[in-house]
């Protein structure tokens, strides 16, 4: 039985490397497809919880995760040998920036010497990680070629990006649709076969990978310029005396030609702020500079300082130095309703504030313990003398459940709403971004 066969009789032995925000959603969704999967990870603590059935992940069911490890279709290890085992692999690794905003691909590179020294023929390999266009044909096909394998004859190459959307209650890893690109017509077949017997959702089938890479990018693209545009709506609205949250609400009404974006301290997540600036390096590649995407990078970047200085004069307006002050960062993670911290704009309002002489607290319902800067600080509880001990609330995070917003509006002295959370009747005490 050849590989293609295994896939659609699910058959497959699916291996994930990354076991993370990526990687275990989609090893679940596997292994309820009916194919046995074992996932990869180099932290041993992910390997432990998976293969105990704890699940660490938001979007994952755990009574599911739990289930599928009792039944032997999901189990994990840190033993890259086993690659060998596998039919298929999942590459879901991170791709971060380095501190020049330069792709680090190390992860990928790594990941992939692993499967191609361990590969062995009729295998198919599907990269996910975002990347520029070009990873998959100039660093993957060159590894598995130099251990003799033949491309799209017998072995099987294709990118797929992740569309992980965390905290989305619509849109999961089952019902997203899936764009696939292979090295050859033959990959390609063989990338469409896999994610149509795994996922409830289109599979949409590209002509290479790069189209593929390319796809990932521009979606995300899309929403760092359009967030840096709202960004600057709110700025210029601020010098104007114009509510930003009052005027989107109005344009929203329109039934063409608008999509609404909101603007906040800053962007976050693995995607929007870091995807982009993978483009930025490869063009400057073919010796292209990526005016309007590096604007909105920049322009996103500014808010969390933005929103410092807009809390300094709202401080100085109420005769209260910054240096000082006692302020509550209402919600760390980088959106709401989850556990993510990564690049949240929380996190670099949080050090400005610090940097400025500010002493800081936080609540976090999601995130009970925030690691930065070596130490361990725990979330505060929200209680009516704690808030009017301080000087002002700042809400970072659009937390929808589990913070009483009513307490915050009846005892904390000064909130400013870089979120536009808190509904209900105006009050003197409370400003928007």
């Amino acid at each position: 039985m050849d590989i293609f066969e295994k896939i659609e009789s699910r058959s497959a032995r699916i291996g994930v490397i990354g076991l993370g925000y990526v990687g275990l959603p989609l090893a679940v969704e596997k292994a309820k497809a009916g194919f046995t999967v074992l996932g990869f990870d180099i932290q041993p603590d992910k390997v432990g919880q998976v293969n105990r059935g704890e699940n660490y992940i938001g979007d994952v069911v755990p009574e599911e995760l739990e289930s599928l490890v009792k039944e032997g279709k999901l189990s994990a290890s840190s033993d890259f040998s086993r690659i060998s085992e596998c039919d298929v692999v999942a590459i879901c690794v991170p791709t971060p920036l380095d501190r020049f905003k330069q792709p680090d691909l190390s992860y990928v590179k790594n990941s992939a010497l692993e499967v191609a020294t361990h590969a062995h023929k009729e295998m198919f390999v599907v990269l996910e990680s975002t990347t520029y266009p070009g990873t998959t044909e100039e660093i993957l096909k060159p590894l598995f070629e130099q251990e003799g394998f033949v491309i799209g004859k017998d072995l099987f190459l294709a990118f797929s990006p992740e569309r992980v959307d965390p905290g989305n209650l619509r849109f999961k890893t089952k019902n997203t649709p899936k764009v696939v690109g292979g090295c050859t017509p033959e990959c390609t077949r063989h990338a469409k076969a896999l994610y149509e017997a795994v996922l409830d959702a289109p599979v949409f089938s590209v002509s290479s990978p790069k189209e593929a890479e390319m796809t990932k990018i521009l979606e995300n693209t899309f929403r760092i310029v359009n967030c840096a545009l709202a960004n600057e709506m709110a700025m210029i609205c601020d010098k104007l005396g114009i509510n930003v949250w009052e005027v989107i609400a109005a344009a929203a009404t329109k039934p063409f030609g608008f999509v609404p974006f909101y603007p906040g301290p800053g962007v976050g997540g693995h995607c929007i702020p870091i995807d982009p600036y993978y483009l930025t390096y490869k063009a400057r590649a073919v010796n292209y500079h990526t005016r309007l995407i590096e604007m909105a990078g920049d322009i996103n970047d500014e808010m969390p300082a933005y929103v410092v200085r807009r809390l300094q004069d709202l401080l100085n307006e109420r005769g209260k130095p910054l240096k000082g002050s006692r302020v509550l960062l209402l919600g760390v993670a980088y959106k709401g309703d989850i556990e993510d911290l990564r690049e949240s704009p929380a996190l670099r309002v949080w050090n400005k504030l610090e940097k400025k002489g500010a002493e800081v607290l936080y609540h976090d319902p999601y995130c009970p313990i925030v690691k930065r800067k070596g130490l361990h600080t725990p979330s505060v509880a929200l209680e009516p003398g704690f808030l009017k001990g301080c000087d002002a609330v700042v809400i970072t995070t659009a937390h929808t459940r589990n913070v009483d917003y009513d307490l915050v509006r009846q005892h904390a002295p000064l909130i400013f709403d870089t979120k536009n959370v808190i509904k209900g009747d105006p009050s003197p005490n409370i400003v928007l971004l």
